[in-house]
């Protein structure tokens, strides 16, 4: 009876021993199950993370690609698109240009008309002016107006010395308006020669830039129609009678003005200049618009 006794007593232990056994065992199953499916929702997550940042790489390379190629030099397809900007339309259009800014004194107001007005302007900036107020160069190409290039120093002296010299203060001008803008890939790729691409004493040197220029992929733009507002006219009466006589019969007008510091007056008479090409049915539009870009 006592061995009995005994036997069912290592029986019992064994069979607890087995019970525990067991529940051991079904924990580590049930841990190392719990570990294994962190493990795999960990290893998905880096896996998404991972392709989240390849799409986020290949997207962000992709940007830059473009906006690098928006702003690389011009073809001569391009090329002869300023070049031919002038010839008759049939559908009226307008260029509205300023030169010699930007400036506190009366870039702001243009920008704020314009804004208003729902236009586009083209403005030919000088290097000097764009250093000393980076902050209004920004805010024209944040509002989407293109930023071309009028030199550096506007110095016919310095400019005018030789075609090189000419290459030179755009490209000086170029780069201050990529600093100004945080965009080393930007290119101003039209440059407007101050006092016009012709005649004059240095009408040779001006010839022989262009080319320069044309070699670089840099197109070169003038005006068929201005104000006067940086020649003599003094009034607003006078501006606006220069703009009349100028402008009239053209279909394709890229209109010379400027926003220095001393044209207020252009951005008083700048209202009636719009009116009058909303009421004779011209679309206004930015040299970006040429270009295609």
């Amino acid at each position: 009876m006592y061995d009995l006794i005994i036997r069912n007593r290592k029986l019992n232990k064994l069979k607890v021993a087995l019970v525990i056994l067991v529940l051991i065992l079904i924990i580590m199953v049930i841990f190392t199950s719990v570990r294994l499916v962190q493990m795999y929702k960990v290893s998905k997550t880096i896996n998404e993370y991972n392709i989240w940042i390849e799409k986020f790489n290949e997207e962000k390379a992709k940007k830059a690609q473009e906006e690098a190629n928006r702003f690389a030099t011009l073809n001569s397809e391009e090329l002869d698109k300023i070049s031919n900007i002038y010839k008759h339309q049939d559908n009226k259009r307008v260029f509205l240009t300023f030169d010699d800014g930007p400036s506190q004194a009366v870039t702001p107001y243009i920008l704020d008309l314009l804004k208003q007005e729902n236009i586009k302007a083209s403005f030919f900036v000088l290097g000097v002016k764009a250093e000393a107020n980076p902050d209004i160069l920004k805010r024209e190409y944040n509002e989407g107006h293109f930023i071309g290039n009028h030199g550096y120093s506007h110095k016919y002296k310095e400019i005018y010395a030789t075609s090189q010299a000419v290459l030179d203060e755009y490209n000086k001008a170029n780069q201050i308006i990529k600093d100004a803008l945080g965009n080393q890939n930007y290119n101003s790729l039209v440059f407007r020669f101050p006092g016009g691409s012709s005649g004059g004493p240095y009408h040779d040197v001006k010839k022989e830039a262009k080319e320069l220029l044309k070699q670089n992929g840099i197109a070169s733009l003038d005006w068929n129609a201005l104000t006067n507002d940086a020649a003599g006219a003094s009034t607003k009466d006078e501006i606006m009678q220069n703009f009349y006589d100028t402008v009239e019969g053209k279909t394709s007008v890229v209109l010379l003005m400027h926003d220095a510091s001393d044209k207020i007056l252009t951005y008083e008479c700048l209202p009636d200049i719009i009116k009058y090409f909303k009421d004779n049915g011209y679309t206004f539009e930015s040299l970006y618009d040429v270009l295609g870009r």
